[in-house]
């Protein structure tokens, strides 16, 4: 047996498979009557196009299934050629609300807000067209009978802050006269209780009472709240002196002044669980203020927060940046004297020192009172805000940034004064939140919506009370009566 070679090429392997066995079968397809092999028939040019257009669906086939390899091939070997340091990385967008951009907003603003000399200053129209509906005057009869036998006494802890206290008192005075009873004046920090068994002891008493009572009881809260209850003669005579020298620092807006209570201490802004831009201290001094005030309230397990959220809901408390640029954006100028109503705010050196830029003649009772002055009250919150008290209630405006009792019980004291009215700038805070979150809103437009803003807080004009309202805060027509035109009503104010 001779070796089998295998083919002189150059290949590998063989250009084409081996050739199949021979068939054994006589059929005639294979075989002429000689034995020799029969070539196939030629093709018809049907079946040649056939053929052809066959093959091409085939080969376009393959190039789809190798198209995506040949895409990933393509973009590994790019990636590979490309240096790791100048790789295109997408910024990420940040919720709104989630960052705190008012001072990028401010530094875009303050060349162009500077340099605006296009209006008036709000400070000598916010009283323009502000009387509608006639006016109104303090209308409180005091009752000129004899006191008939007492059935006993009715003791009263009034529990919480300065405000709370003054309505649970007022409340008390009703009750009393609903009883016939004598009302004992409350004792608001004791460590013993009368024991006589006649005395009715109501702890704690701050809304008891409903806000829709009959006449007569509206009238008694009427006279207490806003006649026979005075802050204590030192704490009254330092407010008034404050307000004399409020007026002679606003001596070139004709003593005018606009009052802002804001609320920018550490608990508050702990409280409200708000980010701003302290970076980690912030979060260590706010997590430690919550956990001093509130232990474990705020890590409640599945307690979930979300600061950009609460922004957007218009909860986070403004900061000092945040009310000037609200302010000169509703048209209160460099020259406009402000007065700060505040406890200690937080960060005070860092947060402060925009809002001085924006009002250098702004002014706190730290400021206007000298330390031997304020001694007697430093020590004491109620006190403290007293004095604030009285400052802002003789404003020309008022701007409360944060809701609370101080706000409602100052709001319904100022409308008493003033004939009905209270120029009072409840700023939307919703809105702020958007307009303080946009760096691209420019000086125009976000005073544009400033002054609109104050122009929808200003002209409500009177508001009566209703059924679900307090006197407090709406003394009208309770605790007032429609002046005739004749008269001159117009509503007392401190001089």
């Amino acid at each position: 047996m001779k070796p089998y070679k295998f083919p002189s090429s150059g290949n590998c392997s063989p250009r084409s498979p081996p050739a199949s066995p021979r068939p054994r079968s006589r059929s005639p397809r294979y075989r002429h009557r000689s034995g020799k092999p029969v070539r196939p028939a030629s093709k018809s040019l049907a079946q040649r196009l056939g053929w052809l257009l066959l093959s091409l669906l085939l080969k376009r086939q393959g190039l789809f299934l190798f198209a995506p390899l040949l895409y990933l091939s393509v973009m590994l070997f790019y990636m590979g050629t490309v240096p790791y340091d100048i790789v295109p990385v997408s910024k990420l967008r940040h919720p709104p609300g989630s960052l705190y951009r008012s001072p990028q907003l401010y530094a875009k603003l303050r060349s162009e807000m500077d340099s605006d000399n296009s209006s008036v200053d709000a400070i000598s129209t916010i009283w323009k067209n502000s009387y509608k509906g006639g006016e109104w005057r303090p209308c409180i009869k005091k009752s000129s009978g004899g006191l008939p036998e007492s059935n006993g006494y009715i003791y009263v802890e009034a529990n919480g802050g300065l405000n709370q206290q003054r309505t649970s008192i007022c409340n008390a005075v009703a009750v009393a006269a609903y009883l016939n009873a004598t009302l004992i004046i409350p004792y608001f920090h004791f460590h013993s209780i009368w024991r006589d068994s006649r005395i009715i002891r109501l702890s704690p008493f701050a809304n008891r009472l409903s806000t829709d009572a009959p006449p007569a009881v509206q009238r008694l809260r009427c006279l207490t709240n806003y006649q026979a209850l005075n802050f204590s003669d030192p704490i009254s005579t330092l407010g008034k002196i404050l307000v004399e020298r409020m007026k002679k620092h606003s001596a070139k807006n004709g003593g005018k002044y606009v009052s802002v209570h804001l609320r920018f201490e550490e608990d508050m802004v702990a409280f409200s669980c708000c980010v701003y831009d302290g970076g980690e201290q912030e979060k260590i001094d706010m997590d430690a203020a919550r956990e001093r005030g509130w232990k474990g309230k705020f890590t409640k397990p599945g307690r979930i927060i979300i600061p950009g959220a609460i922004r957007l809901n218009g909860s986070c408390p403004l900061t000092p940046l945040e009310v000037g640029l609200m302010l000169r954006g509703m048209g209160f100028g460099k020259s406009t004297s402000v007065y700060l109503a505040s406890g200690k705010i937080y960060n005070y050196e860092k947060y402060m020192a925009p809002l001085l830029e924006m009002f250098p003649l702004l002014q706190t009772k730290e400021t206007l009172a000298s330390a031997e002055e304020l001694a007697p009250f430093k020590n004491y919150s109620s006190r403290m805000a007293a004095i604030d008290y009285t400052v802002c209630l003789h404003s020309e405006v008022f701007v409360p940034t944060q809701g609370g009792n101080f706000l409602q019980v100052l709001l319904g004291h100022r409308r008493y004064l003033y004939g009905g009215h209270s120029r009072t700038i409840r700023p939307d805070k919703r809105k702020l939140a958007v307009l303080f979150d946009n760096p691209n809103i420019g000086w125009k437009n976000f005073k544009k919506q400033m002054v609109n803003m104050r122009a929808n807080s200003v002209s409500k004009g009177l508001q009566l009370k209703r059924a679900s309202d307090s006197i407090y805060s709406f003394p009208c027509p309770d605790c007032m009566c429609k002046a005739d035109k004749s008269e001159d009503a117009r509503s007392p104010s401190v001089t």
